[in-house]
Parts: C-alpha cells; structure tokens; sequence
C-alpha cells in the first residue's frame, strides 16, 4: 500500500502522481486499446462501431433497374408493362429479326388462302349473271332484274363463305405459328422453322375451333347491332395466344381472355383497332395496282356493269397474296405482345420471363 492509499506498483514501487497540466491517467476499468495489428481487429466493449476503412476501399456500385427496359430486354420486347410504342415496335422488331421465318410463313398461308378463294370463285360463276344484268338495258322489267339479282347474291354469299373458310384456315395457321416464334422471341431464344412448326401443329386443330367460335360470336353480335361486336371482339381477342401459350382447353383460353381484358378493356380495343386500321391502309396500297381494271372502272361509263374476267381475278389473287405476306403477321404479332403485356401488367409475367432468358432478378422489397 502507498501513502495514498493506492495499491503498489510492479516489483513494489509506488505509481507516481500526475503532475499538473500533465495528461489524466487512464482508469484501471477502462480496457487499453492494442496497438500494431492487433488494433484493426479490436472492438470496444461497448458496441461501438469499428474504425472506418482505409482510404483505397470502395464500395461496390449499387445497381437498380432501368425503367426503360424493366428487368431487362432479352429479346424484341422489354420485359415490364409495355405502352403503345413498345408493341407496335415490338412487332416491327420480330418482323425484322425473324423476317425469313414470318413472312416464309405468311407466304404460305396466303397462297393457300388465295387459291382456295380463286378455286371457290372460279366454281361459283357470277360472271354470266352480271353479264345478263348488263345485257337486259333499261327495258327490262322488274321480275327479270329481281331474278338475276337473286342468282347473283346467291353466288356472292357461296363465294363469300368459301373465302371466309379460306381465310380462317389461313388466319389459324399463321396465328398459331407465329405464337409460337414470339414466345420464343421475347427470350431471345434461337428458333428454328421445324421447331416452331412442330410445336404448333399438335394445337392447329383445336385452335381452328376456337377461331371458328371467336368469328361466329362476332358476326352473329354485329348482325344485331354493331356496338355489340366490339364486345366479344375485344373481351376475346387473346384467346388465340392463350390458347397455344398456356396449352390449356379452348373455354379455358376464352376464360383468361376474359381475364386478361378485363378491366382495360378500351386500351385493348383500341390497340387491336390500330393495328387493324394500320394493316388495312397497307394492304389495300399494295393492291391497288392488281386490281387496276376494278379501279379504272369507277371512272368508266357509269351505266356498264363491270364484270371481272378471268385474268383479272387472278392478277387479283397475286396482289393479295402479296399485301397479306407483307402485311399480315403484323395484326397477329401485335395480338400476342398484347397477351404477354397484360400478363405482365396483372401477373407479373415480366419475373418470370426475366427468369426464363437467365437475368438475375431484384430481390423483393423488404418488409418494414
């Protein structure tokens, strides 16, 4: 023991008193920091954050998600809720990047639906009627022009339902197909026309019913009344997609057009009206110059019936063989972006896409 009551210092000498002015003496308590290397290591026993880093450390950039692109764009879209812009040039894009394969496609079909439609014209002659109509002159009576008129719209609604038959087989197979190529387009994924063809053909028949229903259920609504058409016409328009997609039963598929529309049923119309109104103007561009006997006629003597020769139904075919092969996939590619981005808005089917093209997603939002 000091005189000061203090205990002794090491070997029994006394702790020496603090001069004045001098530094504090640290408290017998209070642990001494180490020093050398073993001072990057100590913590304080209080919980006391550790020294900062040196100064050469960086961390690492923290990466968010471009909303541009959302979660990525794998393939022809991006992958979060898409607006006007990105479907069309969604579409544009597939049309572009698989040009051999959409419009090998489209060539196809159209030829199909272009001989079926000739073959049913050339079977159902309407010729002879309106060369008899052109033939009575203004003496006839009206018996005799009823009566050919009578034999010529029933040779106009044969051949109308043969080119409606034509053109649903066409419109299934192209649909179908083309589904299947966009469904691997989104991804990014290489696809082959043997490929896509196959994995098509097993849903072509069913799909061929489902067009059929979707087609009936609007004619028979705009026989009512315009305004209703619209109704089915839109609340099923993704049905096709759905259809090959999901690879669920055809009710099923019109269930979760219902689904999907629901809700956003203007925006879907009016996307649908677009791109209809866009193939439309392009088409009919592009046949313009094959059915030029037809179009020099309305400028001809207004008393003479035009009735179409031989020739001029097949310059017509070849021109519209040709606007559909162009023109065509459009209408359809845009149905199927449309599918996948009300998916994506309603599901978030964008996950699941980044998911499948390999992209790391974002980790969900931590909950406070």
């Amino acid at each position: 023991m000091t005189e000061t009551g203090g205990p002794s210092g090491p070997e029994g000498t006394e702790r020496p008193e603090p001069q004045a002015g001098g530094p504090a003496e640290p408290q017998a308590d209070a642990p001494t920091p180490p020093r050398g290397e073993a001072a990057q290591q100590w913590q304080s026993p209080s919980g006391a954050t550790p020294p900062p880093p040196p100064p050469s450390y960086q961390p690492p950039p923290q990466q968010y998600p471009n909303w541009k692109v959302g979660l990525g764009r794998p393939g022809v879209i991006p992958l979060r809720p898409l607006n006007l812009t990105d479907i069309l040039d969604g579409a544009v894009t597939a049309m572009r990047k698989y040009w051999r394969m959409v419009f090998g496609a489209a060539a196809v079909t159209a030829v199909l639906t272009a001989a079926l439609n000739l073959v049913g014209l050339l079977l159902v002659d309407t010729t002879g009627d309106l060369e008899q109509i052109r033939d009575l002159g203004p003496a006839a009576t009206d018996q005799e022009l009823m009566n050919q008129m009578v034999g010529v719209l029933g040779g106009t609604l044969a051949s109308s339902f043969i080119t409606l038959v034509a053109t649903l087989l066409g419109t299934t197979i192209l649909t179908g197909f083309l589904t299947v190529l966009m469904g691997k387009a989104v991804l990014g994924k290489p696809v082959t026309f043997k490929e896509a063809l196959k994995e098509a053909t097993p849903r072509l028949l069913p799909l061929l019913g489902l067009t059929v229903l979707y087609t009936l259920a609007i004619l028979v609504a705009a026989i009512f009344c315009l305004l209703p058409a619209i109704v089915p016409y839109t609340f099923w328009a993704l049905a096709s997609p759905a259809f090959i997609l999901e690879r669920g039963t055809v009710m099923e598929a019109f269930r979760r057009s219902v689904k999907l529309v629901s809700g956003m049923f203007w925006r879907v119309f009016g996307i649908l009206l677009l791109a209809y109104v866009i193939s439309s103007f392009l088409a009919s561009i592009i046949t313009i110059p094959f059915s030029f006997s037809a179009f020099l006629s309305i400028f001809g003597n207004l008393d003479q019936m035009y009735v179409p020769s031989t020739g001029d139904l097949i310059l017509q075919s070849v021109g519209t063989v040709i606007a559909q092969t162009i023109v065509g996939p459009f209408t359809a590619l845009v149905t199927v972006i449309l599918y996948i981005d009300q998916r994506m808005r309603r599901e978030g089917m964008d996950i699941e896409l980044a998911r499948a093209a390999g992209i790391q997603t974002p980790p969900p939002p931590q909950a406070w």
